[in-house]
């Protein structure tokens, strides 16, 4: 008697596909930038967290897991940075006196060489709030760049205006989406000490005249315990009509011109609130070369100031120097 095989069916499953990023800004016409974050020799482990907390800064236009090995060079990196669109280079490294931040525009330059004076890690500046915040959604839009004491006119100072303006998405006021708006890099230039403050912000909004209480319970839809009131009346007046954190001050108000969210309508006035997600750095800007990491000097700190140098930081340009021609040698 014949046998019947049960034969199993095949189930065929339809790959996800992930939705493929924009190329061409709808702004300006021009490529949307895209950056890699990685590093040029060894580093210790606070600096290697801090690659990684620019990384985060820059997402979503950058390469997160970006796998480096030690016998990449900056030609293996600028030769996979064109068909990837990758318009920015920014490269870490460590002396045996400083930590340094090379920020470039590829494939030809210019290259900043910034020094770094100071630097709080992401997860330093989080543990020193009280509330620190950071949604799983804040890192799904590029932030807004804001620059402040850098138009004094000098030529250097220009070039380093437009290299970070041009390191993000420009948004037009007219058509942006309020929502987007979640975070904000903040360059300040201190003209006496000739140092950048970079600090990193969440951006959140809070109507006015709500108190937290009520502004969570329409937030998040939790029931409230009325356990201990007499009437639903007793929980509007014990949370009150004002702020319960702080005053709301008349020039760090808005009026929105959409909806964001369930609390904050249009046409209604929202406190501006933000919070600093780190990381933090202090730079000292000492270098613009014509080219990527070579090419003439455009700008130094120390000749066209007539500071002369010590013979330990000539030491270290020279080491420096050193490195990037080994690193554009072909192997």
């Amino acid at each position: 008697m014949a046998r019947f095989r049960n034969k199993k069916k095949k189930v065929f499953i339809k790959p996800v596909l992930k939705k493929k990023q924009p190329d061409v800004d709808h702004i300006t016409g021009d490529k949307i930038p895209r950056s890699f974050v990685f590093s040029r020799g060894k580093l210790p482990g606070s600096l290697r967290q801090l690659q990684a907390d620019l990384r985060k800064l820059m997402l979503p236009y950058t390469a997160l897991k970006l796998k480096e090995k030690k016998r990449n060079n900056i030609k293996d990196f600028l030769n996979i940075a064109g068909p990837m669109g990758v318009t920015h280079f920014l490269m870490l490294s460590k002396t045996a006196t400083a930590p340094y931040l090379r920020v470039a525009r590829t494939p030809q330059g210019p290259t900043l060489t910034f020094k770094i004076q100071e630097y709080s890690l992401a997860v330093d500046v989080a543990q020193s709030q009280v509330r620190p915040r950071c949604p799983q959604d804040l890192f799904k839009n590029s932030p807004l760049i804001v620059l402040s004491g850098f138009g004094t006119g000098e030529q250097h100072l220009k070039l380093t205006t437009i290299m970070f303006q041009n390191i993000f998405p420009a948004i037009d006021v007219n058509t942006v989406n309020l929502s987007s708006c979640q975070r904000i890099v903040l360059l300040n230039y201190n003209k006496e000490t000739k140092l950048i403050d970079f600090r990193h912000y969440s951006i959140r909004l809070q109507p006015v005249g709500i108190s937290r209480k009520i502004r969570k319970f329409v937030q998040n839809h939790q029931v409230p315990d009325l356990r201990s009131l007499q009437d639903v009346s007793d929980f509007v007046t014990k949370a009150g009509y004002g702020s319960e954190s702080e005053a709301d001050e008349e020039a760090a108000t808005v009026s929105l011109a959409s909806d964001l969210g369930r609390v904050n309508r249009a046409s209604t006035k929202s406190a501006v609130k933000l919070q600093e997600i780190g990381p933090r750095l202090t730079l000292h800007l000492i270098k613009i070369e014509e080219g990527l990491c070579s090419g003439g000097v455009i700008f130094s700190e120390y000749e066209n100031h007539g500071v002369k140098k010590t013979q330990q930081e000539e030491e270290e340009e020279e080491e420096e120097e050193e490195e990037v021609e080994e690193e554009m040698v072909e192997d």
